[in-house]
């Protein structure tokens, strides 16, 4: 497994995003356990998470509890692993979502956070998404007093432009360490971000990071996927699945990048996870750069 970092954290260049596991159309528990313990066997270091990883509307922390318990019975090694968890978001249990950033709500949603992963600290939380009826320095303010606090060692920001990068930057300093903003083969608008966050020397974590290759969790049962693209024809060639080779893709555009794909079985994240030690050749990054797929 190759590494990158997070801060001054080293973690392995494919993480997990785990919302499948607790979302609409989630595993039962004991494939969602053996999907966590198949991500740290094939030497995944960072998990992400939030507190709004759920399906009906009382199971706040579904996912993030779901994870405490999952390492708790893991019997390897997990002293180098990160979980990343997020606060802002709720589910009402319809299958929409809200954005909730105040101050307040930021500071108790990182407090319960804590208690459920059942740490110390929370090694990095994120602002979910920035809440238009919340001046943007105020929810970031709230990320200030955490680390001030202790609650959290490292911030970061999703969903997010490239002026509320620098804002955020300027109010947290070196607290700051990753934007997280969907960026796919599919999905390209958030290249200033990426460009931004290089710069700055921040991690930038791709979601929903298989867009034009695999479905989305938090899309519907529409939009059936393409099958003959460049990253298809490139898979078929090196004898891998397309979902390896737009992560290595995706990992050829910065060395900021640490994609999180999501994993609702074993196998998924086994195969993602191979990604990290796949080498593109030069024509085949170029290939790749000009594919356009339908998101």
């Amino acid at each position: 497994m190759q590494y990158r970092t997070i801060g001054d954290t080293p973690v392995s260049a494919i993480g997990l995003g785990a919302m499948p596991l607790s979302i609409e159309h989630r595993p039962d528990q004991e494939r969602a356990m053996a999907t966590l313990h198949a991500a740290l066997d094939a030497g995944v270091t960072l998990i992400d998470t939030a507190d709004s990883y759920q399906w009906h509307a009382d199971e706040v922390g579904h996912n993030e509890l779901l994870i405490a318990r999952a390492l708790a019975r893991y019997g390897g090694d997990t002293s180098r692993l990160l979980v990343a968890t997020k606060g802002g978001r709720g589910r009402p249990g319809d299958g929409t979502w809200t954005v909730t950033a105040t101050a307040a709500h930021l500071k108790r949603a990182a407090e319960a956070s804590l208690k459920r992963l059942g740490t110390e600290t929370i090694g990095l939380y994120q602002l979910h998404k920035p809440d238009p009826t919340v001046p943007w320095s105020d929810s970031v303010g709230a990320l200030r007093d955490l680390l001030d606090a202790g609650t959290i060692r490292s911030a970061g920001i999703s969903n997010v432009t490239t002026d509320q990068i620098r804002e955020a930057h300027a109010i947290l300093g070196d607290g700051l360490v990753s934007v997280q903003n969907q960026y796919s083969p599919a999905v390209r608008d958030s290249e200033p971000e990426l460009r931004l966050s290089s710069q700055l020397g921040l991690a930038f974590l791709p979601w929903s990071p298989l867009g034009g290759i695999s479905r989305s969790s938090l899309g519907g049962p529409s939009g059936r996927q393409v099958a003959d693209t460049a990253f298809h024809r490139i898979a078929a060639e090196r004898g891998v699945s397309p979902q390896q080779i737009a992560l290595a893709w995706l990992l050829t555009r910065s060395p900021a990048v640490i994609p999180v794909p999501g994993a609702s079985r074993p196998v998924s994240i086994q195969d993602s996870a191979k990604a990290a030690d796949l080498k593109l050749s030069e024509e085949e990054q170029t290939q790749l750069d000009g594919a356009a797929l339908p998101s």
